[in-house]
């Protein structure tokens, strides 16, 4: 369904970014950061993508409501973002926890919309978009908010299909062939299926228009009540049941046959989204120019690869199928199947393969990193090997099941005495 939106249109929404979690499953890269400013792809951070589709969405009025460890996420929002023009009513503003409507931090998604309600009291919006600030999509926000307002919906929540299986991990809905949503459970043990396809199940993305009396309504009468104050667990499945609740399907702007959204909320399914990017066609595309993703880069000369004859055997500076960001030297090392974030240097006859090198990490000469992730501003002493023996690596570092190890943000590394 497609609706021409006027320009008046977009004055009257405001979005609303959840940007407050711990993302304990992400850990050690979330010692020292929110879950939404972990670097991602290189030059990016998570919360980049929620962003930039808003801003190709001409969603224009944007709130980050940040909690957990927020220094970083703040500074990154501040030399990023802080590219629209105030004076016209438009901006992308952080809000930490205020305590003006409660004494608490926030104690669930819906209670961090209800603790910012001055907010929209005073921006006084027709709709309120509520995102999530650590997913990775392309999404045109526009094309819901017409769909929302076609059906005259109280709530409209964007949805995609997945496998039964998975389906657990979300809030799933049940819907009629008007696409009004008649069902709602949160994260059910057993998932209803599709009638169209007993194998499939219809889940939400966390991404939400309410129209703003409806919103107002329910989160002030959720907050005077004895609940987990969730959008999934607690305003959805009351709405439905006496509200107009549509569920949206997912339009992806990523324009691959397979639809691409991705929760990275492990250590593994981070390293698998990183490292998908350096497929020769990765299902996820940072090049369209239709659809660009923004973010924040400092003023970094060119990446460039070293290769000298006059060492015994050659020194040869060599990458293959990886992303390497501004002002990384490869000094005749070889990255295969990798990231490498701005600032990295990879030292003679070093070897990097399907590992994520974040920024300013240094590599010594001869050393092997495998499979690993190395936070920021780690130097690994020339002949360490990372990634090579798991077991032996749990000892002093993460270790996935799947063995991806993670060296976390500035940790010493002894070198190896030969």
């Amino acid at each position: 369904m497609t609706l021409s939106l006027g320009p008046k249109t977009f004055e009257k929404v405001t979005a609303m970014v959840l940007a407050g979690g711990q993302g304990e499953r992400l850990y050690p890269l979330t010692r020292d950061r929110a879950k939404p400013a972990v670097p991602f792809g290189g030059i990016y951070r998570i919360i980049d993508f929620t962003l930039s589709n808003c801003i190709n969405s001409g969603i224009r009025r944007v709130y980050v409501l940040t909690q957990y460890k927020s220094f970083s996420l703040n500074r990154h929002l501040e030399l990023a973002w802080n590219i629209l023009p105030r004076s016209l009513g438009e901006s992308i503003a952080s809000i930490p926890p205020q305590l003006r409507a409660s004494d608490a931090w926030y104690r669930g998604t819906a209670d961090a919309i209800y603790q910012n309600i001055y907010t929209l009291q005073q921006e006084r919006p027709n709709y309120v978009l509520i995102l999530s600030g650590d997913h990775v999509y392309k999404m045109n926000y526009a094309d819901m908010l017409a769909f929302h307002i076609a059906k005259q919906a109280d709530l409209t929540i964007s949805c995609i299909t997945v496998d039964l299986q998975e389906a657990t991990r979300f809030g799933v809905a049940g819907i009629d062939s008007s696409q009004r949503i008649v069902r709602f459970d949160e994260k059910p043990k057993d998932p209803k299926p599709m009638p169209s396809d007993p194998t499939k199940a219809l889940a939400s993305m966390g991404v939400y228009i309410f129209s703003i009396e409806k919103l107002i309504r329910n989160i002030i009468a959720d907050a005077k009540s004895n609940t987990a104050h969730d959008f999934g667990k607690n305003i959805i499945p009351k709405m439905v049941k006496q509200d107009r609740v549509y569920a949206y399907e997912f339009q992806d702007e990523n324009r691959k046959d397979i639809q691409y959204w991705r929760d990275i909320g492990t250590i593994d399914a981070y390293w698998e989204a990183n490292i998908d990017l350096v497929q020769v066609d990765p299902v996820f595309d940072l090049y369209s120019p239709n659809w660009p993703i923004r973010t924040y880069q400092e003023q970094y000369p060119p990446a460039k690869t070293v290769h000298a004859d006059d060492y015994p055997g050659g020194r040869f500076g060599m990458v293959v199928s990886s992303l390497v960001s501004g002002g990384c030297i490869i000094s005749g090392g070889r990255v295969e199947r990798s990231i490498l974030s701005p600032g990295v240097r990879v030292n003679s006859y070093a070897n990097i393969s399907e590992s994520i090198l974040m920024e300013g990490v240094k590599i010594g000469r001869g050393a092997t990193i495998q499979k690993a992730i190395i936070d920021k501003g780690v130097e690994v002493p020339p002949g360490v090997e990372i990634g090579r023996n798991p077991e032996e690596e749990a000892k002093r570092f993460k270790v996935t099941d799947s063995g991806i190890v993670v060296v976390p943000k500035g940790t010493p590394i002894e070198q190896i005495q030969r």
